[in-house]
Protein backbone atom coordinates (compact mmCIF):
# COMPACT_ATOMS: atom_id res chain seq x y z
CA UNK A 1 0.00 0.00 0.00
CA UNK A 2 1.50 2.93 -1.03
CA UNK A 3 0.89 5.71 1.47
CA UNK A 4 3.44 8.88 0.37
CA UNK A 5 3.79 10.03 -2.99
CA UNK A 6 7.82 10.07 -3.76
CA UNK A 7 9.17 13.44 -5.51
CA UNK A 8 11.32 13.12 -8.18
CA UNK A 9 14.31 15.75 -8.66
CA UNK A 10 13.32 18.38 -11.21
CA UNK A 11 9.76 18.33 -9.91
CA UNK A 12 7.48 21.11 -11.08
CA UNK A 13 5.46 20.79 -7.48
CA UNK A 14 8.02 20.07 -5.36
CA UNK A 15 8.00 22.97 -2.92
CA UNK A 16 4.09 22.37 -2.66
CA UNK A 17 4.53 18.43 -2.12
CA UNK A 18 7.25 19.50 0.84
CA UNK A 19 4.13 21.76 2.20
CA UNK A 20 1.83 19.17 2.20
CA UNK A 21 1.96 16.18 3.81
CA UNK A 22 -0.45 12.96 2.44
CA UNK A 23 -2.96 11.36 4.29
CA UNK A 24 -5.56 8.83 3.75
CA UNK A 25 -9.34 9.08 4.73
CA UNK A 26 -11.09 6.93 6.68
CA UNK A 27 -13.36 5.78 4.05
CA UNK A 28 -10.37 5.18 1.75
CA UNK A 29 -8.61 2.76 5.18
CA UNK A 30 -11.57 1.16 5.52
CA UNK A 31 -11.97 0.57 1.84
CA UNK A 32 -8.29 -0.51 0.80
CA UNK A 33 -8.44 -2.97 4.65
CA UNK A 34 -11.37 -4.87 2.54
CA UNK A 35 -9.74 -5.02 -0.34
CA UNK A 36 -6.99 -6.05 1.10
CA UNK A 37 -9.12 -9.36 1.64
CA UNK A 38 -8.66 -8.85 5.48
CA UNK A 39 -11.61 -9.71 7.30
CA UNK A 40 -13.89 -7.07 9.50
CA UNK A 41 -15.99 -8.07 12.62
CA UNK A 42 -19.34 -6.86 11.28
CA UNK A 43 -20.99 -4.07 10.00
CA UNK A 44 -22.06 -2.64 13.44
CA UNK A 45 -18.21 -1.37 14.22
CA UNK A 46 -18.33 -0.36 10.83
CA UNK A 47 -20.77 1.50 11.40
CA UNK A 48 -19.75 3.09 14.39
CA UNK A 49 -16.67 4.12 12.97
CA UNK A 50 -18.43 6.17 10.10
CA UNK A 51 -20.64 7.88 12.30
CA UNK A 52 -17.78 9.43 14.60
CA UNK A 53 -16.07 10.22 11.35
CA UNK A 54 -18.91 12.18 10.28
CA UNK A 55 -19.92 13.75 13.47
CA UNK A 56 -16.51 14.06 14.94
CA UNK A 57 -17.20 14.24 18.62
CA UNK A 58 -13.90 15.14 19.58
CA UNK A 59 -12.57 18.08 17.33
CA UNK A 60 -9.05 19.58 18.18
CA UNK A 61 -10.54 23.25 20.72
CA UNK A 62 -7.51 25.29 19.93
CA UNK A 63 -8.65 25.48 16.25
CA UNK A 64 -11.89 27.40 14.45
CA UNK A 65 -12.66 28.76 18.38
CA UNK A 66 -16.60 29.60 18.87
CA UNK A 67 -17.51 27.43 15.49
CA UNK A 68 -20.47 25.01 15.81
CA UNK A 69 -17.70 22.34 15.80
CA UNK A 70 -15.77 23.75 18.68
CA UNK A 71 -18.93 23.89 20.95
CA UNK A 72 -19.62 20.58 19.88
CA UNK A 73 -16.33 19.46 20.98
CA UNK A 74 -16.71 21.77 24.23
CA UNK A 75 -19.65 19.76 25.43
CA UNK A 76 -17.64 16.65 24.79
CA UNK A 77 -15.48 17.58 26.98
CA UNK A 78 -17.97 18.92 29.84
CA UNK A 79 -20.63 15.32 29.57
CA UNK A 80 -16.74 13.38 29.95
CA UNK A 81 -15.81 15.68 32.90
CA UNK A 82 -19.58 15.17 34.83
CA UNK A 83 -19.01 11.35 34.01
CA UNK A 84 -15.99 11.26 35.75
CA UNK A 85 -17.04 13.60 39.14
CA UNK A 86 -20.09 10.83 39.16
CA UNK A 87 -18.10 8.50 40.23
CA UNK A 88 -16.04 9.99 42.57
CA UNK A 89 -15.83 8.69 46.44
CA UNK A 90 -18.12 9.05 48.76
CA UNK A 91 -16.08 10.45 52.40
CA UNK A 92 -18.34 9.67 55.45
CA UNK A 93 -17.34 10.76 59.27
CA UNK A 94 -14.72 8.36 61.08
CA UNK A 95 -15.98 7.76 65.13
CA UNK A 96 -13.81 8.44 68.28
CA UNK A 97 -13.67 8.24 71.76
CA UNK A 98 -15.20 11.14 73.25
CA UNK A 99 -13.23 13.45 75.20
CA UNK A 100 -13.43 12.75 78.90
CA UNK A 101 -12.82 15.59 81.37
CA UNK A 102 -10.27 14.75 83.49
CA UNK A 103 -9.07 16.08 86.82
CA UNK A 104 -5.97 18.23 87.58
CA UNK A 105 -3.90 15.42 89.77
CA UNK A 106 -4.74 12.70 86.76
CA UNK A 107 -3.80 15.17 84.02
CA UNK A 108 -0.46 16.13 85.74
CA UNK A 109 0.39 12.40 86.12
CA UNK A 110 -0.34 12.00 82.09
CA UNK A 111 1.54 15.08 81.67
CA UNK A 112 4.31 13.66 83.48
CA UNK A 113 4.90 10.62 81.76
CA UNK A 114 4.97 12.37 77.82
CA UNK A 115 7.88 13.68 76.10
CA UNK A 116 7.94 17.04 77.43
CA UNK A 117 9.76 16.34 80.77
CA UNK A 118 12.18 14.92 78.71
CA UNK A 119 13.44 18.17 77.57
CA UNK A 120 13.62 19.38 80.55
CA UNK A 121 16.11 17.17 81.43
CA UNK A 122 14.27 13.92 82.70
CA UNK A 123 14.89 10.24 82.83
CA UNK A 124 12.86 7.71 81.34
CA UNK A 125 10.08 6.15 82.83
CA UNK A 126 7.47 7.37 85.36
CA UNK A 127 7.95 10.69 86.85
CA UNK A 128 5.39 12.84 88.79
CA UNK A 129 5.20 16.34 88.88
CA UNK A 130 6.18 18.26 91.80
CA UNK A 131 3.14 18.94 94.34
CA UNK A 132 2.52 20.67 97.84
CA UNK A 133 2.79 17.28 99.24
CA UNK A 134 7.00 17.26 98.15
CA UNK A 135 9.00 18.33 101.09
CA UNK A 136 12.95 19.19 100.54
CA UNK A 137 15.12 16.83 101.88
CA UNK A 138 18.33 18.75 104.47
CA UNK A 139 20.57 15.97 103.45
CA UNK A 140 20.69 13.02 100.74
CA UNK A 141 21.50 9.19 102.59
CA UNK A 142 24.40 7.94 100.98
CA UNK A 143 25.43 4.48 100.28
CA UNK A 144 27.35 2.93 103.34
CA UNK A 145 30.01 1.35 100.92
CA UNK A 146 31.79 1.85 97.50
CA UNK A 147 33.35 -0.56 95.54
CA UNK A 148 35.13 0.76 92.60
CA UNK A 149 38.00 0.20 90.06
CA UNK A 150 40.72 2.91 89.74
CA UNK A 151 43.56 2.70 87.07
CA UNK A 152 47.13 3.61 87.77
CA UNK A 153 47.97 5.77 84.89
CA UNK A 154 50.99 6.29 82.81
CA UNK A 155 53.40 9.37 84.74
CA UNK A 156 50.86 9.30 87.69
CA UNK A 157 51.45 8.60 91.34
CA UNK A 158 50.12 6.24 93.94
CA UNK A 159 48.54 9.30 96.00
CA UNK A 160 47.31 10.93 93.31
CA UNK A 161 45.49 7.97 91.91
CA UNK A 162 43.87 6.90 95.74
CA UNK A 163 43.32 10.70 96.37
CA UNK A 164 41.02 10.70 93.04
CA UNK A 165 39.00 7.23 94.14
CA UNK A 166 38.17 9.57 97.08
CA UNK A 167 40.40 7.96 99.93
CA UNK A 168 41.67 10.27 102.73
CA UNK A 169 45.50 11.86 102.94
CA UNK A 170 45.55 9.98 106.46
CA UNK A 171 44.88 6.50 104.71
CA UNK A 172 46.95 7.37 101.64
CA UNK A 173 50.02 7.58 103.67
CA UNK A 174 49.40 4.98 105.34
CA UNK A 175 48.79 2.50 102.71
CA UNK A 176 52.35 4.03 100.72
CA UNK A 177 53.88 3.02 103.90
CA UNK A 178 52.70 -0.40 104.03
CA UNK A 179 53.42 -1.16 100.11
CA UNK A 180 56.83 0.25 99.86
CA UNK A 181 58.26 -2.10 102.51
CA UNK A 182 57.42 -4.51 99.69
CA UNK A 183 58.18 -3.02 96.71
CA UNK A 184 58.77 1.21 95.59
CA UNK A 185 55.70 2.46 94.66
CA UNK A 186 57.46 4.12 91.44
CA UNK A 187 57.83 0.23 90.11
CA UNK A 188 54.64 -0.49 89.98
CA UNK A 189 53.37 -0.46 86.41
CA UNK A 190 51.12 1.77 84.82
CA UNK A 191 48.02 0.23 83.38
CA UNK A 192 47.83 -1.57 87.26
CA UNK A 193 44.04 -2.23 88.57
CA UNK A 194 43.10 -0.97 92.19
CA UNK A 195 40.50 -2.22 94.10
CA UNK A 196 39.28 -0.09 96.67
CA UNK A 197 36.13 -0.54 98.71
CA UNK A 198 35.06 3.11 100.78
CA UNK A 199 32.92 2.73 103.88
CA UNK A 200 31.03 5.08 105.26
CA UNK A 201 32.19 8.76 106.17
CA UNK A 202 32.95 9.24 109.89
CA UNK A 203 31.87 12.93 109.71
CA UNK A 204 29.60 15.22 107.25
CA UNK A 205 32.44 16.76 105.48
CA UNK A 206 35.01 13.93 106.14
CA UNK A 207 36.10 11.39 103.36
CA UNK A 208 35.17 7.78 103.20
CA UNK A 209 37.24 5.42 105.50
CA UNK A 210 39.19 3.01 103.08
CA UNK A 211 37.99 -0.74 104.12
CA UNK A 212 40.10 -2.75 101.52
CA UNK A 213 42.08 -2.26 98.66
CA UNK A 214 44.12 -4.82 96.30
CA UNK A 215 46.39 -5.03 93.38
CA UNK A 216 48.46 -6.89 91.62
CA UNK A 217 52.08 -6.04 92.37
CA UNK A 218 53.64 -7.85 90.06
CA UNK A 219 53.74 -11.27 88.23
CA UNK A 220 54.00 -13.89 91.23
CA UNK A 221 52.97 -11.40 94.19
CA UNK A 222 49.27 -9.43 94.57
CA UNK A 223 49.06 -7.48 97.16
CA UNK A 224 46.16 -5.75 99.65
CA UNK A 225 45.30 -3.60 102.55
CA UNK A 226 42.78 -4.68 104.57
CA UNK A 227 40.91 -3.30 107.83
CA UNK A 228 39.48 -4.98 110.54
CA UNK A 229 36.36 -6.11 109.82
CA UNK A 230 33.45 -3.88 111.53
CA UNK A 231 36.78 -1.68 112.65
CA UNK A 232 36.54 1.51 110.62
CA UNK A 233 39.26 2.95 113.26
CA UNK A 234 41.90 0.38 113.24
CA UNK A 235 45.20 0.62 111.61
CA UNK A 236 44.99 -1.03 108.06
CA UNK A 237 47.25 -4.15 107.69
CA UNK A 238 49.52 -5.43 104.24
CA UNK A 239 48.35 -9.08 102.99
CA UNK A 240 50.76 -10.90 100.49
CA UNK A 241 49.01 -13.26 98.58
CA UNK A 242 51.86 -15.20 96.48
CA UNK A 243 50.64 -16.44 93.08
CA UNK A 244 52.51 -19.90 91.75
CA UNK A 245 54.29 -19.38 88.74
CA UNK A 246 55.70 -21.96 86.44
CA UNK A 247 58.47 -20.25 84.30
CA UNK A 248 59.57 -23.10 81.95
CA UNK A 249 60.67 -21.82 78.59
CA UNK A 250 58.44 -22.14 75.35
CA UNK A 251 60.28 -23.92 72.54
CA UNK A 252 58.66 -23.15 68.80
CA UNK A 253 59.70 -25.42 65.97
CA UNK A 254 58.54 -25.97 62.48
CA UNK A 255 59.58 -26.67 59.20
CA UNK A 256 60.39 -23.35 57.37
CA UNK A 257 58.65 -23.84 53.84
CA UNK A 258 57.97 -20.87 51.39
CA UNK A 259 58.85 -17.99 54.11
CA UNK A 260 60.33 -18.32 57.42
CA UNK A 261 58.48 -15.25 59.13
CA UNK A 262 55.20 -17.02 57.83
CA UNK A 263 56.15 -20.43 58.82
CA UNK A 264 57.02 -18.76 62.54
CA UNK A 265 53.93 -16.72 62.69
CA UNK A 266 51.57 -19.79 61.88
CA UNK A 267 53.25 -22.24 64.48
CA UNK A 268 52.32 -19.70 67.20
CA UNK A 269 55.50 -17.08 67.93
CA UNK A 270 55.34 -13.59 68.38
CA UNK A 271 56.08 -10.78 66.28
CA UNK A 272 59.14 -9.60 68.37
CA UNK A 273 60.61 -13.12 68.72
CA UNK A 274 60.67 -13.95 65.30
CA UNK A 275 62.54 -10.80 64.91
CA UNK A 276 64.86 -11.43 67.32
CA UNK A 277 65.56 -14.64 65.94
CA UNK A 278 66.00 -13.55 62.32
CA UNK A 279 68.53 -10.71 63.94
CA UNK A 280 70.41 -13.73 65.88
CA UNK A 281 70.63 -15.92 62.95
CA UNK A 282 71.74 -13.42 60.08
CA UNK A 283 74.81 -13.03 61.92
CA UNK A 284 75.86 -16.47 60.75
CA UNK A 285 73.90 -17.21 57.97
CA UNK A 286 72.53 -15.79 55.18
CA UNK A 287 68.27 -15.62 55.34
CA UNK A 288 68.26 -15.69 51.62
CA UNK A 289 70.45 -17.88 50.40
CA UNK A 290 71.39 -20.77 52.85
CA UNK A 291 67.96 -21.71 54.25
CA UNK A 292 65.84 -24.26 52.30
CA UNK A 293 61.82 -25.06 52.65
CA UNK A 294 63.02 -28.03 53.89
CA UNK A 295 65.23 -26.83 57.26
CA UNK A 296 63.51 -26.58 60.19
CA UNK A 297 63.65 -23.40 62.95
CA UNK A 298 64.02 -23.67 66.35
CA UNK A 299 63.69 -20.88 68.87
CA UNK A 300 63.18 -21.27 72.63
CA UNK A 301 61.64 -18.31 74.60
CA UNK A 302 61.72 -17.29 78.47
CA UNK A 303 57.71 -17.91 79.36
CA UNK A 304 56.11 -17.74 82.49
CA UNK A 305 52.36 -18.46 83.73
CA UNK A 306 50.89 -18.24 86.81
CA UNK A 307 47.98 -20.17 88.16
CA UNK A 308 45.77 -17.36 87.45
CA UNK A 309 46.17 -17.89 83.81
CA UNK A 310 48.03 -14.96 83.21
CA UNK A 311 51.37 -15.37 80.77
CA UNK A 312 54.33 -13.22 80.17
CA UNK A 313 57.24 -13.54 77.11
CA UNK A 314 60.32 -12.81 77.73
CA UNK A 315 63.91 -12.57 75.95
CA UNK A 316 65.23 -15.32 73.13
CA UNK A 317 66.45 -17.67 74.96
CA UNK A 318 67.93 -20.30 71.95
CA UNK A 319 67.76 -20.13 67.98
CA UNK A 320 68.91 -23.03 65.96
CA UNK A 321 68.64 -24.32 62.16
CA UNK A 322 68.22 -28.02 61.46
CA UNK A 323 69.12 -29.24 57.97
CA UNK A 324 67.88 -32.76 57.21
CA UNK A 325 67.79 -33.97 61.30
CA UNK A 326 70.76 -32.32 61.72
CA UNK A 327 71.57 -29.22 63.61
CA UNK A 328 73.56 -27.07 61.06
CA UNK A 329 73.24 -23.93 63.53
CA UNK A 330 72.92 -23.56 67.57
CA UNK A 331 72.90 -19.86 68.93
CA UNK A 332 72.52 -19.61 73.31
CA UNK A 333 71.63 -16.17 74.51
CA UNK A 334 74.64 -15.93 77.37
CA UNK A 335 76.15 -13.17 79.78
CA UNK A 336 75.05 -10.06 81.40
CA UNK A 337 74.96 -8.43 77.75
CA UNK A 338 72.27 -11.02 76.41
CA UNK A 339 74.76 -11.97 73.13
CA UNK A 340 73.62 -15.36 71.58
CA UNK A 341 77.07 -17.38 71.20
CA UNK A 342 77.23 -19.86 68.67
CA UNK A 343 77.66 -23.53 70.35
CA UNK A 344 80.67 -24.63 68.03
CA UNK A 345 82.62 -21.72 68.39
CA UNK A 346 81.82 -19.97 71.78
CA UNK A 347 84.47 -21.96 73.65
CA UNK A 348 87.52 -22.10 70.68
CA UNK A 349 89.80 -19.66 68.97
CA UNK A 350 88.99 -18.39 65.41
CA UNK A 351 89.97 -16.17 62.83
CA UNK A 352 88.01 -12.89 62.27
CA UNK A 353 88.51 -10.82 59.56
CA UNK A 354 89.27 -7.21 60.34
CA UNK A 355 86.34 -4.66 60.77
CA UNK A 356 86.83 -0.94 58.73
CA UNK A 357 88.44 1.35 60.84
CA UNK A 358 86.37 4.45 59.33
CA UNK A 359 83.58 5.39 57.46
CA UNK A 360 84.87 6.31 54.55
CA UNK A 361 86.85 5.70 51.43
CA UNK A 362 89.70 3.56 50.30
CA UNK A 363 91.91 6.64 48.75
CA UNK A 364 95.23 4.38 48.06
CA UNK A 365 95.69 0.67 48.22
CA UNK A 366 98.54 -1.26 49.52
CA UNK A 367 101.82 -1.68 47.26
CA UNK A 368 104.33 0.80 45.44
CA UNK A 369 103.48 4.05 44.43
CA UNK A 370 104.46 8.28 43.92
CA UNK A 371 104.41 9.59 47.05
CA UNK A 372 102.36 12.57 47.08
CA UNK A 373 104.90 15.13 49.35
CA UNK A 374 108.44 13.28 48.57
CA UNK A 375 107.59 13.27 44.39
CA UNK A 376 109.10 9.85 44.00
CA UNK A 377 108.35 5.92 44.10
CA UNK A 378 108.38 4.41 47.05
CA UNK A 379 106.69 1.71 49.23
CA UNK A 380 103.25 2.66 50.21
CA UNK A 381 102.75 0.13 53.38
CA UNK A 382 98.87 0.50 54.20
CA UNK A 383 96.11 1.55 53.21
CA UNK A 384 94.67 5.57 53.15
CA UNK A 385 90.86 5.93 53.81
CA UNK A 386 89.47 9.48 53.08
CA UNK A 387 87.68 10.78 55.85
CA UNK A 388 86.09 14.24 57.36
CA UNK A 389 88.35 15.77 59.36
CA UNK A 390 87.21 14.64 62.77
CA UNK A 391 85.84 11.45 61.91
CA UNK A 392 86.21 9.13 64.60
CA UNK A 393 88.51 6.12 64.11
CA UNK A 394 87.71 2.37 65.44
CA UNK A 395 90.03 -0.22 66.80
CA UNK A 396 89.62 -3.11 64.05
CA UNK A 397 90.20 -6.04 66.79
CA UNK A 398 90.34 -6.43 70.11
CA UNK A 399 94.24 -5.11 71.60
CA UNK A 400 96.37 -3.62 73.48
CA UNK A 401 98.39 0.09 73.01
CA UNK A 402 101.64 -0.23 72.82
CA UNK A 403 102.24 2.96 71.24
CA UNK A 404 99.98 6.67 71.23
CA UNK A 405 101.52 9.75 70.05
CA UNK A 406 103.37 11.60 67.81
CA UNK A 407 105.62 9.09 65.44
CA UNK A 408 107.37 10.75 62.37
CA UNK A 409 105.84 11.11 59.38
CA UNK A 410 102.79 9.29 60.66
CA UNK A 411 101.83 12.36 62.72
CA UNK A 412 99.52 11.13 65.60
CA UNK A 413 99.73 7.57 65.87
CA UNK A 414 98.37 4.75 67.67
CA UNK A 415 99.68 1.02 67.35
CA UNK A 416 97.65 -2.12 68.25
CA UNK A 417 99.05 -5.22 69.44
CA UNK A 418 96.50 -7.92 68.38
CA UNK A 419 97.02 -11.78 69.60
CA UNK A 420 98.57 -14.40 67.14
CA UNK A 421 101.78 -11.76 66.33
CA UNK A 422 99.54 -9.10 64.62
CA UNK A 423 99.58 -5.82 65.17
CA UNK A 424 97.73 -2.51 63.56
CA UNK A 425 98.91 0.96 63.13
CA UNK A 426 96.87 4.01 62.70
CA UNK A 427 98.39 7.29 61.70
CA UNK A 428 97.55 11.29 60.85
CA UNK A 429 94.88 11.56 64.01
CA UNK A 430 93.87 14.57 64.43
CA UNK A 431 93.62 13.82 68.04
CA UNK A 432 94.35 10.67 70.06
CA UNK A 433 91.39 8.78 72.16
CA UNK A 434 93.92 6.12 74.15
CA UNK A 435 96.90 5.92 76.20
CA UNK A 436 99.90 3.61 76.26
CA UNK A 437 98.99 0.21 77.94
CA UNK A 438 95.39 0.26 77.65
CA UNK A 439 93.07 -2.50 76.53
CA UNK A 440 90.43 -1.78 73.88
CA UNK A 441 87.52 -3.84 72.08
CA UNK A 442 86.94 -4.09 68.75
CA UNK A 443 85.14 -1.22 67.51
CA UNK A 444 86.21 0.78 70.40
CA UNK A 445 86.74 4.55 69.06
CA UNK A 446 90.90 5.27 69.54
CA UNK A 447 91.21 8.59 67.80
CA UNK A 448 89.83 10.89 65.16
CA UNK A 449 90.91 11.33 61.38
CA UNK A 450 93.28 14.51 60.62
CA UNK A 451 96.11 15.65 58.46
CA UNK A 452 99.33 15.79 60.65
CA UNK A 453 102.81 14.62 59.77
CA UNK A 454 103.31 13.97 56.04
CA UNK A 455 100.17 13.85 54.30
CA UNK A 456 97.97 16.42 51.96
CA UNK A 457 94.90 16.13 53.45
CA UNK A 458 92.39 14.27 56.47
CA UNK A 459 92.65 10.90 56.07
CA UNK A 460 93.32 7.75 58.07
CA UNK A 461 96.80 5.80 56.72
CA UNK A 462 95.59 1.94 58.55
CA UNK A 463 99.50 -0.30 58.52
CA UNK A 464 99.24 -4.27 59.81
CA UNK A 465 102.30 -5.95 60.93
CA UNK A 466 103.24 -9.44 61.36
CA UNK A 467 106.61 -10.27 63.28
CA UNK A 468 107.61 -6.79 63.77
CA UNK A 469 107.14 -6.11 59.33
CA UNK A 470 104.35 -4.91 57.94
CA UNK A 471 101.49 -6.11 55.00
CA UNK A 472 99.22 -5.50 53.51
CA UNK A 473 95.58 -5.18 55.72
CA UNK A 474 93.57 -6.18 52.81
CA UNK A 475 91.50 -9.24 54.01
CA UNK A 476 93.60 -9.30 57.00
CA UNK A 477 92.07 -11.86 59.50
CA UNK A 478 92.94 -12.00 63.30
CA UNK A 479 93.05 -15.04 65.97
CA UNK A 480 90.12 -14.49 68.36
CA UNK A 481 90.40 -15.17 72.08
CA UNK A 482 87.63 -18.02 72.81
CA UNK A 483 84.58 -16.09 74.31
CA UNK A 484 84.10 -18.58 77.19
CA UNK A 485 86.79 -20.21 79.38
CA UNK A 486 86.55 -23.62 80.61
CA UNK A 487 84.32 -22.89 83.90
CA UNK A 488 81.84 -21.28 81.64
CA UNK A 489 82.01 -23.65 79.03
CA UNK A 490 80.47 -26.27 80.82
CA UNK A 491 77.98 -24.24 82.44
CA UNK A 492 77.13 -23.31 79.10
CA UNK A 493 76.78 -26.80 77.86
CA UNK A 494 75.15 -27.77 80.65
CA UNK A 495 72.08 -24.97 79.92
CA UNK A 496 72.43 -25.73 76.12
CA UNK A 497 71.48 -29.30 77.02
CA UNK A 498 68.37 -28.15 79.86
CA UNK A 499 66.96 -26.06 76.79
CA UNK A 500 66.98 -29.11 73.97
CA UNK A 501 65.59 -31.36 76.56
CA UNK A 502 61.88 -29.57 76.13
CA UNK A 503 59.34 -30.58 74.53
CA UNK A 504 57.70 -28.10 71.72
CA UNK A 505 54.68 -26.56 72.89
CA UNK A 506 54.71 -28.24 76.45
CA UNK A 507 54.75 -24.67 78.45
CA UNK A 508 51.37 -24.19 76.50
CA UNK A 509 49.48 -26.21 79.03
CA UNK A 510 47.71 -25.62 82.20
CA UNK A 511 49.84 -24.36 85.21
CA UNK A 512 49.26 -27.65 87.75
CA UNK A 513 48.42 -26.23 90.79
CA UNK A 514 51.42 -26.69 93.94
CA UNK A 515 50.82 -29.94 95.75
CA UNK A 516 49.81 -29.83 99.47
CA UNK A 517 52.80 -31.03 101.09
CA UNK A 518 54.80 -28.39 98.83
CA UNK A 519 52.83 -25.47 100.36
CA UNK A 520 53.28 -26.78 103.79
CA UNK A 521 57.26 -27.27 103.43
CA UNK A 522 57.85 -24.08 101.49
CA UNK A 523 58.22 -21.26 103.28
CA UNK A 524 56.38 -17.79 102.17
CA UNK A 525 59.69 -16.37 101.77
CA UNK A 526 60.90 -18.97 99.13
CA UNK A 527 57.93 -18.70 97.45
CA UNK A 528 58.00 -14.72 97.05
CA UNK A 529 61.72 -15.34 95.75
CA UNK A 530 62.18 -14.75 91.90
CA UNK A 531 62.59 -17.73 89.70
CA UNK A 532 64.88 -17.86 87.16
CA UNK A 533 63.90 -18.70 83.74
CA UNK A 534 64.96 -22.03 82.39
Amino acid sequence: MRVFKGHGRGSQNEAQDTRTPASLSHDQMIGEERGGGRSVRGGLRAGIEAWCQRVDLAPDLASDIGSRRWFRGLATLVGLGAVAFAFWPDFSAVEAATFTPLEERVRDEFRSQTMAPLALGADSGRHMGASPLVRPLASVPERPRIELVSTLGQGDSLSRMLGRAGVGALDVAEVENLIKGTLPASEIESGTQFDITLGQRPGPRSPRVLESLSFRARFDLDLSVERGEGDTQGPLRLMRHPIHVDATPLRIRGKVGSSLYRSARAAGAPVAAIQAYLRAIDKYISLDSDIGSEDEFDMILAYKRSAKGDRKLGDLLYAGIAHEGKMRLQLLHWGEDGQMLAADTAGKAREVPIGAPVAGRVTSNYGMRRHPILGYKRMHAGIDYGARHGTPIHAVAAGRVIFSGRHGGHGNYVRLEHSGGLATGYGHMSRIAVKRGERVKAGEVIGYVGSTGLSTGPHLHLEAYRGGRTINPAGLKILASPQLDRRERAAFETRLQNLLRLEPGAALADIAPPSDAEAETTREIDRLAPQQVG
